[in-house]
């Protein structure tokens, strides 16, 4: 399963990351690692990007890179 695939207000845990080079990074430099906590809490009206809480604070995300971040 997918971040992608979780529903709003469901939380989260990251299991690994399959993006690659500066993706990856790039999702790592917002905070969000392995064992991470997430919290989905709303969707854009046109359903891109995805808003989750990770570590205390909103982050936005496009639904392309919550693709990438698998969980539990």
């Amino acid at each position: 399963m997918t971040l992608k695939d979780v529903k709003i207000g469901g939380k989260a845990t990251v299991l690994k990351l399959t993006g690659t080079g500066a993706i990856k990074r790039r999702i790592m430099d917002m905070g969000i690692t392995k064992g991470v906590e997430i919290h989905v809490r709303k969707l854009a009206p046109l359903g891109d990007p995805i808003e989750v809480t990770v570590r205390g604070y909103e982050l936005s995300i496009r639904k392309e890179d919550a693709e990438m971040i698998e969980v539990k």
